[in-house]
């Protein structure tokens, strides 16, 4: 990943509420209707060779709920009999069956590997469809959700090896030439992983372009390009970029593409380029009050030679006429008229930076640089040693009556813990077939992703302290290329706490946040509202304007939850044999 820009998700502050004081239980009653099913849902048990986290990941965990975005409350599912059973709701009082819009033309049951059928909705009128063996289809489906002019024609179909489920795939025009990019997902068995599970995930990023015949479209596709990355660990989330450029992926252990023999042989090079020990580019040290830089200069460097530009956020050095030597955001800001910069005697530059924020330590200089190495003086180490002192003992609890007594893990709750610390957003050029942007999301666990705008990349939900923050993804906006645009408060911690949660999602108007066990019980979050009537906090005596309520329905089935989607109006659950629907808002 050498080259890769290191960034960091910035969130907005007026979207954060420090004041927030939890979720109110209420016992509003909510409108639940169910459909009773005339077939079962084609649920695919895991096999006894499927026996890795990887498996119940990316198949065990499965969502056999499809929800449409381009049309409001349109969800679909497959049933046992290869049927593609659709159900359109306009009125809660007049609800119909699942009516069928498509059936497989292959027996499913033929296949003894075979994964669970997947469905993905590329565009208003096109829908990518795998039957779970290893062969995807391209469906022209007409305009949905509509029953006179929904009609599925398949386009093009093709085995492509072994069996996988359809993880994203988005419609796109290049050069006048309609095309579909399709990320297929499969975990396969590795026989070189002697000492892991003995298996590896791929991704196969696949291309399929209309077919012209002297400038002219045949309506015909055919596949132009595939590409396979490779990882040892399930994808959290994994989206091509709308105009088909680029790929973003969440995972907690790294994916690369596999490459050619030319290609491996440049890698190799490049990474012996890369392991010769390098000196740093600079030192610096800091204080409470300022930082200190120092640079070594070519011999034939002089004063004339070196501009230095602060700014309170920003540094800029650069020599003679030759690209900035140092340049970036800084860890925080500075007061850019007080910081200077001199030549020293033994031919070094050396810059002061002097802190706007006095006492604060900073972890790095400039964001997401490593050219540079920082010095400590033994009294600096002496001292975050002694601050951190209380922290460590012999025993476990030595003196329970100290002001600061030892951390004591026995006290810890397990909503504290992070089981994936290491998860990482990886953002793939599709050219040339490397990390072009990283972030290493440390322990913002990968909570859930919804699309807000079909026109868009899906969203990503990261716990960030205890709330939950909704990323957007803007792949045309390198300057913004992941825009926090909701945030659920709380709601990072809540989850933590439910020990058999299965599903979570959202509202696309993020009004609610919802998540659901494995069986019966869904928990809905509302956003605060504004109350009608007057409430005082009892402990402080003040009034309080708005809360934000929690509510429970529990489904009358026995049956395990297989799908779970959510729109602005309704919460959508697909059990073995019934779906429901649950009124969360008003249409108004």
């Amino acid at each position: 990943m050498a080259g890769a820009s290191h960034c960091s998700l910035q969130a907005k502050r007026l979207l954060l509420d420090p004041k927030f004081e939890g979720y109110k239980l209420s016992l509003e009653p909510l409108a639940c209707y169910q459909l009773g099913l005339d077939a079962a849902v084609a649920e695919v048990q895991l096999r006894d060779d499927q026996y890795t986290l990887d498996h119940m990941r990316a198949f065990g965990m499965y969502n056999y709920l499809h929800l449409d975005s381009w049309y409001q409350d349109n969800v679909y599912y497959v049933d046992q009999f290869g049927r593609v059973m659709n159900l359109s709701v306009t009125l809660d009082t007049a609800l119909q069956k699942p009516r069928e819009v498509f059936r497989l033309p292959s027996d499913l049951t033929a296949c003894d590997n075979r994964l669970c059928a997947s469905i993905h909705f590329s565009s208003p009128t096109q829908v990518t469809l795998s039957d779970g063996t290893g062969r995807l289809y391209l469906i022209k489906s007409g305009k949905r959700g509509n029953n006179a002019s929904e009609k599925w024609e398949i386009v093009f179909n093709e085995e492509l090896g072994s069996p996988f489920i359809i993880a994203h795939s988005v419609s796109f025009a290049k050069s006048d030439t309609h095309s579909l990019a399709v990320l297929l997902l499969r975990v396969e068995k590795d026989e070189l992983d002697t000492k892991g599970s003995g298996f590896h995930v791929t991704l196969e990023w696949v291309t399929i372009a209309e077919i012209s015949k002297e400038g002219k479209c045949v309506h015909k596709y055919e596949i132009i390009k595939r590409r396979v990355l490779q990882g040892k660990s399930v994808p959290h989330y994994a989206a091509v970029e709308q105009s088909g450029d680029g790929l973003m992926i969440v995972s907690h252990k790294p994916f690369k593409f596999m490459e050619s023999e030319s290609d491996k042989l440049e890698e190799n090079d490049d990474t012996k380029v890369l392991n010769e020990k390098k000196d740093p580019l600079y030192y610096w040290q800091q204080t409470e009050d300022d930082v200190t830089i120092t640079v070594h200069l070519p011999q034939d460097i002089t004063k004339d030679d070196i501009k230095v530009r602060f700014s309170p956020d920003n540094i800029c050095v650069t020599l003679r006429d030759q690209p900035p030597l140092m340049e970036g955001k800084l860890y925080s800001s500075v007061d850019h008229e007080s910081c200077t910069w001199i030549i020293r005697e033994n031919k070094s530059l050396e810059i002061s930076l002097i802190k706007k924020n006095e006492g604060s330590r900073w972890p790095e200089l400039i964001v997401g640089d490593t050219r540079g190495e920082l010095i400590m003086d033994p009294s600096q180490c002496s001292e975050i040693a002694e601050s951190l002192m209380h922290l460590t003992s012999e025993v476990m609890n030595p003196n329970p009556e100290k002001e600061k007594p030892p951390c004591n893990a026995q006290e810890l709750e397990e909503c504290d813990a992070f089981l994936e610390d290491g998860a990482s957003l990886c953002r793939f050029d599709g050219d040339t077939l490397k990390v072009t942007h990283i972030i290493n999301l440390g322990s913002n666990q990968y909570l859930f992703s919804v699309v807000v705008n079909p026109r868009e990349m899906p969203c990503f939900c990261l716990r960030h302290d205890v709330d939950a923050l909704l990323w957007q993804p803007h792949s045309d906006q390198p300057e913004n290329m992941w825009e926090h645009i909701a945030t659920f408060n709380a709601l990072g911690y809540v989850q933590a706490s439910k020990q058999d949660k299965k599903f979570m999602a959202c509202a696309p108007d993020y009004s609610y946040a919802a998540l659901c066990e494995c069986l019966r019980r869904v928990f809905i979050y509302r956003q605060p509202t504004p109350l009608a009537t007057v409430l005082y906090n009892r402990k402080e005596g003040r009034q309080v304007g708005q809360v934000a309520k929690q509510l429970v329905a529990t489904l009358e089935s026995n049956d395990p939850i297989l799908g779970f989607q959510a729109t602005n109006e309704r919460l959508f659950v697909l059990t073995t044999k019934t779906l429901f629907l649950i009124k969360v808002n008003s249409g108004n």
